[in-house]
């Protein structure tokens, strides 16, 4: 019997525990943790997505400090808004919302963010430690990850993982947690030659390559574990849309054990991972 992961309950059951212990620390520290998120332009799925994030700020009595700069702002001035915000004493976390308009570099801005503020985990400080197993934040979606294959039990121990796609967003900081528990870790692409191959040894598959339903039933291990961090808006017949992950969900569900649905998995795991590294930056600062 496949055993969905439900990242929508566990996040929200992570929630609660921030929540209550934000309730705990901020009468003595005289503050709530502060988390910004800076987006530039008007994408659609990002605004959506720094909603999401404020909401959820709110929910658990974290303070939301972000702001919206439009499309033409300069990458002096965005630099200029992290700088203030790497001394603001209310500011624990900082996010800058990607894609960013073209004539931004976005790598440039990502490392401008002060280390200890860096609540996507994505600095080079930050995944120097985890290469090294040194604490310190973590990347949200992979962190997220390895949450939930915890939450539900699954062994990763000397266990075969698969993980297709190496994003430094996901794919490479994943495997390196997944090496941290002791499996055994390949990391395929788009170039991977005889990729259904390699995908049917895993234990532990997952897709993180942005297409959508790319892992197909003939390239999964019977009883595997499928962990779908792909988020694909395709078409419909009533032309409304729909969002489906990287792996076929319906002819791929069957066969595993486990499976993350889309939406409803990965993606509020993220979220919620965002919001722990903001109170793990809290908990280390001595204001």
């Amino acid at each position: 019997m496949t055993q969905l992961l439900d990242g929508k309950a566990l996040a929200q059951k992570i929630q609660r525990n921030l929540q209550a212990e934000i309730a705990q620390l901020a009468p003595s520290r005289g503050r709530a943790p502060g988390l910004a998120v800076l987006m530039a332009g008007d994408n659609p799925a990002s605004a959506v997505y720094v909603r999401n994030k404020e909401k959820a700020c709110e929910k658990i009595g974290m303070v939301s400090l972000g702001r919206q700069f439009p499309a033409h702002t300069s990458q002096a001035a965005l630099a200029a808004e992290i700088e203030a915000l790497n001394q603001d004493p209310r500011v624990d976390g900082i996010l800058v919302q990607l894609p960013l308009p073209a004539h931004l570099d976005s790598a440039a801005l990502l490392h401008t963010i002060a280390p200890h503020k860096d609540a996507d985990g994505l600095h080079p400080l930050n995944l120097g430690r985890l290469v090294r197993g040194e604490p310190g934040l973590r990347s949200c979606t992979p962190a997220g990850v390895m949450a939930l294959l915890a939450e539900y039990g699954v062994e990763l121990k000397g266990k075969r993982a698969v993980v297709v796609g190496r994003s430094i967003l996901v794919g490479k900081p994943l495997a390196l947690m997944l090496l941290e528990e002791n499996a055994t870790v390949t990391v395929a692409h788009s170039r991977t030659q005889n990729l259904g191959e390699l995908t049917r040894e895993a234990d532990i598959l997952v897709a993180a390559i942005g297409r959508p339903e790319f892992i197909t039933a003939e390239m999964i291990k019977p009883g595997a574990v499928v962990v779908d961090v792909g988020i694909n808006r395709v078409e419909t017949a009533d032309g409304k849309g729909k969002l489906v992950g990287d792996a076929a969900f319906e002819e791929v569900a069957p066969l595993t054990s486990h499976i993350t649905p889309v939406p409803g998995g990965v993606g509020p795991m993220t979220v919620a991972m965002l919001l722990q590294n903001t109170l793990w930056s809290y908990r280390q600062s001595q204001d």
